[in-house]
């Protein structure tokens, strides 16, 4: 049961990471992030974390995007390059990113699940001592060390780090500690996949084969990620959560069903590149089309915070019995409604040739479907593991073992192909 659940999470983060792959930025990570967090409460059986669904998802949300702000195509060209130094130093550092996505983005899930009657974090000084933290380091490192790892770009991974470390730092000091095993585990997991996405999507693009191959490598940053933060949550005791505050629960419905949308059709559905899209693609009327697929964007973001708002109400009258389908629908029906979204932006309702991808997404979710109803669906209180605290010893060993088998793929991928197109040289 334990392994199914682990895959569940890993197949639906990886599903909704791709699909972020479309829309990027802070805003397409928060959705995917979302996701991620609703299928951890999904499978978990819990009745406590069920009654507390839209909050865990939006603070899993809010978790994952803050990685959003991190620049990393150019590192992704130097794993495209063809010697050990460039393919070590490109995979390395996506690994770090990855890890800084994975690590943020569960650890602010583990807060929330390791709050309870007699504890909680102080979120207003966490978020204070988290923003402190990303703009020292980022004026430090940067500005004063010059330790660049992205130039010409930006070099926001700093800050990152700094809310990263500022994170841990309290989950230390207050005894968090389950939330900083989860936050290890998360971010092992979303570093080795985007570093192992990057060794695949250069192995794909140079076979000649004609596909999306850097949405691979968003699905394995996705799926690894979710496998690291599911077996995190899967293999720790968690105390029982206190009762939730109807005004906590309507946060996470705001942020879930109106911000992250709302973000995303501004950001990423814009009129005018809809418009350039329509008359690339040669299409009749292509003003018309891109207003069409707006509209269509709003009305379907109108009509999913309206059913999410009045389902929500619904099943607080039902009383305990929904929650679990009310989990079940939450998870499947956001994953849906990213997928609809990316189908509007890349114009696959009026032209689906060449994007294979989009139809994968729905294999995926069938692949997540299949899981749930095979065993998850009728779990009850899954079993969870005994509290292991993570040592010094345990975090070294691990950070190795990344290291190592970021350089044996960067071996194999630097002698496996010639001159590749977006190729960097960071060291000559």
């Amino acid at each position: 049961m334990r392994v199914r659940a682990i895959l569940f999470v890993a197949v639906l983060l990886g599903l909704a990471w791709a699909v972020r792959g479309h829309f990027g930025h802070e805003q397409g990570a928060a959705w995917a992030g979302g996701v991620g967090a609703l299928a951890v409460v999904a499978a978990s059986g819990r009745l406590d974390w069920f009654k507390r669904l839209p909050w865990l998802g939006a603070i899993g949300a809010i978790g994952w995007g803050v990685g959003g702000m991190m620049s990393y195509g150019i590192i992704v060209g130097y794993g495209r390059a063809q010697d050990f130094g460039n393919v070590f130093y490109g995979l390395s550092m996506l690994a770090v990113v990855g890890g800084l996505y994975g690590f943020v983005g569960g650890g602010l899930l583990g807060l929330a699940l390791e709050s309870s009657e007699e504890r909680r974090p102080d979120w207003p000084r966490l978020l204070t001592e988290m923003l402190a933290g990303g703009f020292l380091f980022w004026g430090f490192l940067i500005y004063q060390l010059g330790w660049r790892m992205t130039p010409p770009r930006s070099e926001l991974w700093a800050g990152c780090l700094g809310a990263a470390v500022a994170l841990a730092w309290y989950a230390w000091r207050h005894g968090f500690f389950r939330s900083l095993r989860l936050a290890w585990f998360s971010a092992l997991g979303a570093g080795f996949g985007f570093a192992f996405g990057n060794f695949l999507q250069t192995l794909g693009s140079a076979s000649g084969m004609a596909f999306n191959w850097w949405n691979v490598m968003e699905f394995t940053l996705g799926f690894c990620g979710g496998a690291g933060m599911a077996y995190g949550v899967f293999t720790t005791d968690w105390p029982r959560s206190g009762p939730v505050a109807r005004a906590t629960n309507g946060f996470g419905l705001v942020v879930l069903l109106a911000l992250i949308p709302a973000l995303n059709i501004d950001q990423a559905l814009d009129y005018r590149e809809l418009l350039s899209t329509a008359q690339k693609l040669g299409l009749s009327a292509p003003g018309r089309v891109a207003f069409l697929q707006l509209a269509g964007a709003i009305a379907l973001a109108t009509f999913v915070l309206v059913a999410g708002i009045v389902g929500w109400r619904r099943v607080q009258w039902e009383g305990d019995s929904a929650l679990r389908r009310a989990a079940a629908w939450a998870v499947f029906g956001y994953a849906t409604y990213y997928i609809l979204m990316s189908h509007i932006k890349k114009n696959v309702f009026v032209n689906l040739a060449g994007q294979p991808e989009q139809v994968i997404y729905w294999g995926l979710l069938a692949v997540a479907l299949l899981l749930w109803f095979t065993g998850l669906r009728r779990a009850e209180l899954f079993p969870l593991g005994e509290v292991r605290s993570l040592t010094w010893s345990t975090w070294f060993r691990t950070l190795v073992v990344l290291v190592l088998l970021c350089a044996l793929l960067s071996l194999i991928s630097a002698h496996a192909h010639g001159p590749l197109p977006g190729a960097h040289q960071r060291f000559s």
